[in-house]
């Protein structure tokens, strides 16, 4: 999945970008990449959508006023 949290602020992480950090971070994935300006993570379909759902859940109670996901399928003969 990749995902980005809005509003930006180049000067200062805000609260709901903090947020996305600690909920991606802590969640059971196999890998996980956070930058100022797009995450990715990857991980087993259960493990990615409650995932996804702890970020859009908490994000949005912190602030984000956008959240833009991308979901993709990767089959294990893919990887």
């Amino acid at each position: 999945m990749e995902f980005t949290t809005e509003p930006f602020d180049l000067d200062e992480a805000p609260a709901h970008a903090l947020v996305a950090r600690q909920v991606i971070e802590t969640a059971e994935l196999d890998a996980v990449d956070v930058g100022p300006f797009g995450n990715t993570a990857e991980g087993g379909a259960d493990s990615v959508l409650t995932a996804v759902d702890a970020l859009l859940r908490k994000t949005l109670e912190a602030g984000a006023t956008r959240v833009s996901l991308q979901v993709n399928v990767i089959e294990e003969s893919d990887r």
